[in-house]
């Protein structure tokens, strides 16, 4: 898993990139009430807003952490969007997107200097 500076994590399987918020955005954000993810077949770059998550406290956006093609958002979320809160690196993802180049992760923070950045927060 890596992850932004802007709380987005990402995780690879094979050439497909799951996208969500991480735990430390999630309890920062408190009880989200609402997500909206991205349609099948939207293009995204990096840095591109793809998905809304709003809470009781705040609304925002959600930036794409790599570039390609969506291949599916987490339709769950519409009606249970508790789950960013439950299992926001897990169950909580918000959009599978099928990356154009792997070597994007590369400029991505591993869990270690993610835990670092934090602590700068």
């Amino acid at each position: 898993m890596k992850f932004t500076k802007d709380h987005e994590w990402v995780s690879l399987d094979g050439d497909i990139a799951t996208v969500g918020i991480s735990k430390h955005a999630a309890d920062a954000l408190g009880d989200v009430v609402f997500v909206e993810t991205p349609e099948a077949g939207k293009t995204v770059s990096v840095g591109d807003s793809f998905a809304v998550v709003e809470s009781v406290k705040a609304a925002s956006d959600v930036y794409a952490p790599v570039a390609g093609e969506v291949v599916e958002g987490n339709a769950a979320l519409a009606s249970a969007p508790e789950t960013v809160n439950a299992d926001p690196e897990g169950e909580g993802w918000f959009a599978k997107i099928r990356i154009s180049d792997a070597s994007q992760l590369d400029a991505l923070m591993d869990q270690a200097a993610y835990d670092q950045y934090l602590t700068t927060q």
